[in-house]
């Protein structure tokens, strides 16, 4: 919230405000070289939920001295953060024949001959649809269709501004069955406007399911992100983390907390990364191979992971381990449980709450704000830009290893640290550097397949 206050100096604006709540935080408005005017100061509050916003307001509307008060979030969002605008110039009636009825019907037959000549005819091969049907709307849950849209607007811009990628969010009503039939159907019908499918905030374990009937229907990738997104930057941050606690990928002891569709592909993208001690658990203990009557998933993860067959409640596979990955809201980590861990211990919470304080941990969470901070806006844009530049059909394990490696190694030996494990989220040199290594591995893909012979 933006407060215009009566005042000649930030200081005198903070001190007569004497309605602010501690926790709140106060800044001064960055501007674009205009500055407050006379007798006037900018600041904003920023408050943790809704409630203190409405306290906020409402306190606010009640002092003299604050002469306005604005939403920043209601005013930025207005009109939504996207739009489409025409490429060609329209200077005249013929231009517009061209495109809009001869033009577009030569094209349109042209296509009919060749399938292939799309891409290059139409926008199609920079265009990517951003899906979801509101059952997981990040941080809320089951909102339906329509609350979903701001957070799809919000990554169809953030492909715009960071890879160039023309992308459009779509809201999928499929009342309230939300079964994978009719998902997949409504993503096969609309994919031939598409060159790449995003599938986000969807409930698990469904979307993993549509991912997987989709990645086997369509010519097209479809990048889920929390089975490709969140996986890349876990894998990077976690190995810089172990660079830094001098330990070495290929012999810790890693173990993940939850086995939903996201701490699944962690550990797929951990065992191809050469991670060979894994051991998963559930909110009643350990998984391993002795278990039975499992789902397919789990089961897998059974049978894959515990390489030393432990078994019991998770501090037993904490117990002299060099990282944890916590993606169960389950789960409970505390002091204790971490010290017994090999120091110094690496800890991701990524299922809300904040990592228990300790003076040597190596942490990383899934809030904006904490210095490492895990998010999948690491990933995508440069994933995507590379899928596309390359025409790939799909999201392959080697992708998501070169993201990694990418993601990883842009953060310099002399940057390195227990604050400092991945790369600044708008850090322009990401989505360009990852796009080239996506598109280096799906080149020697191509060249690796075997040629057809005639006769």
């Amino acid at each position: 919230m933006v407060l215009t206050v009566r005042a000649d100096t930030q200081d005198e604006a903070v001190s007569s405000l004497d309605f602010l709540e501690p926790g709140w935080g106060v800044a001064a408005v960055r501007h674009d070289g205009t500055g407050d005017l006379p007798g006037r100061r900018q600041l904003l509050v920023q408050v943790g939920d809704e409630a203190a916003l409405h306290r906020l307001r409402r306190a606010a509307s009640l002092d003299g001295r604050v002469v306005a008060c604005t939403d920043r979030l209601r005013a930025m969002s207005a009109g939504g953060p996207i739009e489409v605008r025409p490429r060609p110039a329209f200077r005249a009636a013929e231009d517009l024949a061209l495109l809009y009825t001869r033009g577009a019907a030569r094209l349109a037959a042209t296509i009919a001959a060749d399938p292939g000549t799309a891409s290059e005819l139409t926008g199609r091969s920079n265009r990517v649809a951003v899906i979801s049907d509101g059952s997981a709307v990040p941080g809320l849950g089951d909102l339906g269709p329509t609350a979903a849209l701001p957070s799809l607007e919000a990554k169809a811009a953030l492909c715009a501004r960071l890879a160039g990628i023309d992308a459009v969010p779509i809201c999928l009503d499929m009342g309230l069955a939300r079964d994978a039939d009719g998902t997949v159907a409504a993503v096969r019908a609309i994919a031939p406007t598409f060159g790449a499918i995003i599938l986000t905030g969807i409930a698990s374990p469904v979307c993993s399911d549509i991912e997987r009937r989709l990645r086997l229907a369509l010519d097209i990738p479809v990048f889920h992100d929390e089975q490709h997104g969140l996986p890349v930057v876990v894998l990077a941050g976690l190995r810089n983390a172990l660079r830094v606690a001098d330990k070495h990928m290929s012999t810790a002891r890693v173990v993940i907390l939850g086995t939903g569709v996201t701490a699944g592909a962690v550990t797929r993208l951990l065992l191809h990364a050469g991670v060979s001690d894994v051991t998963v658990c559930t909110p009643h203990g350990i998984l391993g191979p002795q278990l039975r009557d499992l789902p397919a998933q789990t089961a897998w993860l059974a049978q894959q992971t515990n390489p030393r067959r432990l078994h019991g409640p998770q501090a037993q596979a904490l117990a002299g381990a060099d990282a944890v990955v916590d993606l169960s809201p389950a789960a409970r980590l505390d002091q204790q449980l971490l010290a017994t861990m090999a120091q110094p211990p690496v800890v991701f919470a990524l299922s809300g709450p904040e990592p228990p304080a300790g003076a040597t941990a190596i942490t990383a969470t899934d809030r904006p704000g904490h210095p490492n901070h895990i998010t999948d806006l690491l990933a995508f844009p440069g994933i995507l830009r590379g899928l596309l530049d390359a025409g790939a059909p799909r999201v392959t394990t080697d992708i998501l290893l070169a993201a990694t490696d990418v993601l990883a190694g842009l953060v310099s030996e002399d940057a390195l640290g227990p604050h400092r494990l991945l790369p600044d989220v708008l850090d322009p040199q990401v989505p360009p550097t990852m796009a080239a290594a996506v598109a280096a591995v799906e080149a020697s893909r191509c060249r690796a397949r075997p040629r057809r012979t005639a006769g």
